[in-house]
């Protein structure tokens, strides 16, 4: 007897048991005070995210925590989600900080593989904004929105003293209905499966980085900032046997995979010649003394599927322009679970962990 709506199959009750068993180990906040570590996507947040907020607002929905939660409503199941925006500079090289809100919430709910529909913005203003700076953003925003195929339906505007914050800061909602028949989620990957990339990694952090001008070096970079709703579509479209997608924002890849590793209790093995950077990421990056895994992306998605389907999932994925650099990186494993192992080009192994501080603060 198959499960009805809302009731989770038995693999689904396993797969929720693991979450639940994971998200329950105590995590505590060291710090008296925020830090900018807390913002930057890696350990500080990750702890911050448990032993605050989850600890606050438990709940199943908030349990998993991925990037949209997924409510039933009638028998129909939607994707919810919520980001925020505090990039500095507000115009960089391929965007700005509208198409960049845009994108991101676009991108939460389509790896939570849902149709994104709609969306809120909710602007908090500095006193002494320009009016034309303001204009553009929301033009771009306006594009961007059209380019992805959802509207822009309610929002707020909020203005704050001079000095009190950097010009613009953004909020969105976003909701979209799940069509694809199967749970998607970290703690769903199972040994034998398949890591995926869509792209070249690093090219937004990298970017934003050069673009404050704060360092004298020059690069032909541009933000990777996309919606990938299309590609996603195509890919789950020919390929039933994905298990899990995100998209690589704050923390970059090796965070994705250290979050995946840690809900489904696995090893996950990646190759690092095979992980696509591009040579001016790859410089900018030694230059700065960062690696490109930990570096945000805003256009590129990290899959995981069944190994038996991993030839399938990545001509669908090259079939899309956003796709066509598409990479096999690794593999899943049972063990060390809770570990992301790097093979690395001279033939050594590292472990990839959790980012520690915030290199590379507000760039998204």
């Amino acid at each position: 007897m198959s499960a009805g709506p809302g009731t989770p199959s038995g693999r689904e009750r396993a797969v929720l048991d693991r979450i639940d068993k994971a998200r329950r180990r105590r995590a505590k906040v060291r710090e008296e005070r925020i830090t900018l570590a807390h913002g930057s996507g890696g350990k500080a947040t990750q702890t911050l995210i448990e032993a605050v907020f989850l600890d606050a607002f438990r709940n199943p929905l908030l349990e998993p925590l991925e990037d949209a939660a997924e409510p039933t409503i009638n028998g129909s199941r939607l994707a919810l989600t919520t980001d925020s925006f505090v990039v500095s500079p507000l115009f960089f090289p391929g965007g700005d900080i509208g198409d960049l809100a845009v994108n991101g919430t676009v991108n939460d709910l389509a790896v939570s593989g849902a149709e994104p529909l709609y969306l809120t913005a909710g602007f908090i203003l500095e006193e002494g904004f320009p009016v034309a700076a303001l204009s553009r953003i929301v033009a771009s925003m306006r594009s961007a929105a059209e380019a992805a195929g959802v509207s822009i339906v309610t929002g707020d505007t909020k203005v704050v003293q001079r000095g009190k914050a950097d010009g613009c800061y953004i909020n969105t909602a976003g909701i979209g209905v799940i069509h694809h028949p199967h749970r998607l989620g970290l703690a769903t990957v199972e040994p034998g499966d398949v890591v995926m990339v869509s792209g070249p990694i690093g090219e937004h952090g990298v970017t934003v980085m050069l673009a404050r001008g704060e360092l004298d070096i020059e690069a032909d970079l541009e933000s990777d900032t996309a919606p990938v709703h299309e590609l996603v579509a195509g890919l789950l479209a020919e390929t039933p046997g994905v298990r899990a997608m995100r998209d690589a924002t704050r923390g970059g890849v090796a965070t994705v995979l250290n979050e995946m590793a840690r809900a489904a209790d696995v090893a996950v093995v990646i190759d690092e010649d095979r992980i696509p950077v591009g040579d001016q990421v790859r410089g900018a990056s030694e230059l700065l003394g960062i690696d490109p895994l930990y570096v945000a992306c805003e256009g590129r998605i990290v899959v995981v599927v069944d190994g038996a389907q991993a030839d399938t999932a990545l001509a669908a994925m090259r079939a899309h322009p956003l796709g066509a650099q598409a990479a096999i990186i690794g593999r899943i494993k049972a063990d060390p679970p809770g570990l992301v192992l790097l093979n690395t080009a001279f033939g050594g192994t590292r472990i990839c962990d959790l980012l520690v501080g915030d290199p590379l603060p507000r760039i998204c």
